[in-house]
């Protein structure tokens, strides 16, 4: 059950009496109250003001939660007018998930549940996820997901990997005009080194497990990205689409300051 610590009620008194006697002010009340909420479930303390913190409100990994921890954390979400994404939910837990709470909606390829019943505060700045094979899809859609409900637009640009490297430089005028490049490859991981040779945009790796044998599950990958010859690319952990999304959410608001 949803305890009714949400709220420390002896620090905000504090704060409020600080502010009336004028010890204080509006600005240092505000960034003390951004780490005073949160619901504790007793299996987890829901933070409800990561949103006012980060800008986007807390994200789950379901991988290692059980449906009930999954639904009581998403139904304590919803309950503070938040949407709600939770990552790496496999198809037979997000079943046991809808059947406690069926607002929550799967996308399997990406093992995503979502529920965005609030309104998505649009992001400034356009974003382009670019994969070299098809076999990258289920990383990209989880990237391409959590860019929708972060409310970042995106152009989807699929399978121009280096082995035939005129389908990547047909689409070399697309991703320069975007605000970032999200670069989503396998095998050698050598995509992202090609394109930030060409668009000086901030170009974001993400290594995938895709590969044979010495492609270690995408350690190769990541080696190759982390020691790219284009400059200043960053690289995320391998697989992690979610995590290259919300890297182009930090540098599009940094842009739009």
């Amino acid at each position: 059950m949803l305890a009714s610590a949400a709220v420390d009620t002896p620090k905000l008194q504090e704060l409020l009496e600080a502010l009336r006697a004028g010890t204080t002010t509006v600005d240092a009340v505000a960034r003390e109250l951004r780490d005073l909420p949160f619901s504790d479930l007793g299996f987890a303390k829901v933070d409800h003001h990561r949103a006012m913190r980060q800008g986007v409100a807390e994200v789950l990994l379901g991988s290692g939660k059980t449906p009930e921890q999954i639904a009581g954390i998403s139904r304590a979400l919803l309950d503070k007018g938040q949407n709600v994404l939770v990552t790496r939910v496999a198809p037979d837990a997000a079943r046991d998930v809808q059947a406690l709470l069926p607002a929550l909606q799967y996308r399997e390829v990406s093992r995503l549940l979502v529920a965005t019943p609030h309104p998505i505060a649009a992001i400034a700045g356009r974003a382009v996820v670019v994969s070299a094979g098809t076999s990258d899809f289920p990383v990209v859609e989880e990237c391409s997901e959590t860019l929708r409900v972060l409310g970042v637009t995106h152009e989807r640009i699929h399978d121009v990997g280096v082995a035939g490297i005129h389908r990547l430089l047909s689409q070399r005028e697309a991703i320069a005009g975007a605000d970032v490049a999200i670069v989503v490859a396998g095998m050698e991981g050598a995509l992202p080194s090609v394109v930030g040779g060409l668009v000086d945009i901030p170009v974001i790796a993400v290594p995938t497990s895709v590969g044979y044998g010495a492609a270690f599950q995408g350690v190769a990958a990541l080696l190759g990205m982390l020691t790219s010859c284009a400059s200043g690319i960053t690289v995320v952990n391998i697989d992690n689409g979610f995590g290259a999304a919300f890297a182009a959410v930090r540098m599009l608001r940094m842009k739009g300051k």
